[in-house]
């Protein structure tokens, strides 16, 4: 599945990817730095009902949200992460576990720890304003 998306119609876009892949517990998200993927994980968060603040775990590696839709949400950055090991020390394989929803920005940096069913959203910059979404299992 490929979807385009703007600003105007991101949360449109994240509602076509939760039908997608709602009943996928662990989202990778892929794409360059400042292609969006926090942003689209924030638009995500909105459309599932997160009352909490939503911003990039890059210093804390996880933040945890409540969702009135899908429970608890993890969403970590992997980004700062030299390898699986510290991954582990981090606390992440403990959240894998749990069975909760975990979005991950960088999952590359850990690609080991991850489920063979993770939901990969692959985020393409098209021009300044527009995103493509590619999504694989």
């Amino acid at each position: 599945m490929d979807i385009e998306f703007t600003q105007k119609n991101i949360y449109a876009a994240a509602e076509k990817i939760w039908e997608a892949g709602q009943q996928h517990t662990v989202w990778a998200f892929h794409g360059m730095m400042g292609s969006g993927k926090t942003t689209f994980i924030h638009a995500l968060c909105t459309i599932l009902g997160v009352k909490d603040k939503i911003s990039s775990p890059t210093f804390a590696i996880i933040n945890e949200y409540k969702s009135e839709v899908a429970g608890i949400i993890y969403h970590m950055d992997w980004y700062r992460l030299k390898d699986e090991d510290e991954a582990i020390r981090a606390g992440i394989e403990d959240c894998l576990l749990k069975g909760n929803l975990i979005l991950i920005e960088w999952p590359e940096k850990a690609a080991g720890l991850l489920p063979d069913n993770t939901f990969r959203i692959f985020i393409e910059i098209i021009d300044k304003h527009t995103r493509k979404l590619h999504v694989s299992v």
